[in-house]
């Protein structure tokens, strides 16, 4: 584990397909986290603690999930902008 401290802010998207995730995307993120592969976070949205893993888009970007329940508790929608705090690289 590492510790961070990197916020950005991103805006919430919502994948087409039936049942789809919320995500945001970071396209700094293989630069910074120096991989294209997975890799799993834990810190803060909106203020919210979350722990979940940056999905390598193949493209040498990572989309990280944002979770219904997260969304609820900051009122945010898709087309939202977001405040995220990585904390720690676990």
């Amino acid at each position: 584990m590492s510790t961070l401290n990197k916020k950005f802010t991103a805006t919430l998207q919502k994948s087409p397909a039936k049942g789809g995730w919320t995500y945001v995307i970071w396209p700094e993120s293989a630069d910074f986290f120096k991989t294209k592969g997975l890799v799993k976070v834990r810190g803060e949205i909106e203020g919210q603690p979350f722990k979940s893993s940056f999905m390598a888009l193949g493209n040498g970007m990572h989309k990280l999930p944002v979770t219904a329940e997260i969304r609820k508790l900051i009122d945010k929608k898709e087309g939202d902008s977001v405040m995220i705090n990585l904390q720690e690289r676990l």
